[in-house]
């Protein structure tokens, strides 16, 4: 289970405590506060605090760019134009903190994002528990033939079967002999800074991640893509369902300018200004790589 009975216990304490403030809170973030959100098997993750919301974006665009910005009629049209135009600081003025549980595969992937502030759940000082990620059937797929770092066909009949019992095994006998080299009664056993490296990377690990919303946004654009590893996109789904609560107007441009837009090169967008007049477009004559065509047809076709 994502939360040990203890756990609930003391955020259910910590949600059900009020206290008076003069600052701005966005009624939305404040529905999300001290709430634990399942992932995976036994992972989640829970907002601990935040700062700011859609009109600290505002108040920090019109305090750079003072009579400039008279001409945005309201703030919604005003964080488009910024989103629109690629203005980033006055979303940096936003943070939140979060609360993850997460295997450490996907930790590991999660931390190249080098924009946070990040405390992770120290196995130097304290024994890991015995909870791993144990894939669902649906989600054992082959190795992609066309991507190196994709996944192709789902694995089906005997051969699933066989990769989670290899799964569920080489887990459970690794943490097995984690707990006997650490030490039983009456025997010395290892440090526990050593015997941590012969845990499995499915074992889950927590983290606080502290993040302003410019580098959050940067992050669920690529995590919450379709391309992405399921077991970090997932995550980054249900963080998506959190920012959308908390900056709505926000929110609501990067779905449209980042997640649901595109990027053209200088070479595609020739090759569009060509079809708009008529012109017969194909891989030979436009200029462009395989890869670069195919990814071009993508964005065309949808």
């Amino acid at each position: 289970m994502p939360l040990s009975p203890e756990q609930q216990a003391e955020i259910d304490a910590q949600r059900n405590s009020r206290q008076e403030t003069r600052r701005v809170v966005s009624e939305g973030m404040e529905a999300h506060l001290y709430t634990a959100y399942p992932v995976l098997d036994h992972g989640f993750i829970r907002v601990i605090d935040y700062m700011g919301d859609d009109a600290a974006i505002c108040q920090a665009a019109r305090v750079s760019y003072g009579r400039g910005t008279k001409s945005v009629t309201n703030d919604e049209g005003l964080i488009r134009y910024l989103m629109r135009h690629w203005h980033s600081t006055p979303f940096e003025m936003c943070e939140v903190k979060l609360h993850v549980k997460l295997p450490v595969f996907v930790a590991r992937q999660w931390i190249r994002h080098r924009t946070a502030n990040v405390n992770e759940y120290s196995a130097r000082y304290s024994i890991l528990d015995r909870e791993f990620y144990i894939p669902a059937p649906e989600h054992l797929a082959a190795q992609s033939v066309v991507n190196n770092q994709g996944r192709g066909e789902a694995l089906t009949g005997e051969e699933a079967q066989r990769v989670l019992e290899y799964l569920k095994a080489d887990s459970t006998r690794a943490y097995d002999h984690y707990e006997e080299m650490i030490g039983q009664e009456g025997q010395q056993g290892l440090a526990r800074e050593l015997a941590r490296m012969n845990l499995p990377a499915n074992i889950y690990t927590q983290w606080y991640w502290k993040v302003d919303l410019h580098n959050l946004l940067h992050f669920l654009r690529l995590r919450a893509d379709a391309h992405a590893q399921y077991e970090i996109r997932v995550y980054a789904e249900e963080i998506c369902k959190v920012v959308a609560d908390w900056v709505p107007f926000a929110y609501r441009a990067f779905e449209d300018y980042r997640m649901g837009g595109a990027t053209l090169s200088a070479t595609a967008l020739e090759c569009v200004r060509r079809m708009l007049k008529g012109e017969e477009v194909t891989q030979e004559n436009s200029g462009m790589s395989k890869g670069e065509w195919r990814e071009f047809q993508g964005v065309l076709e949808g």
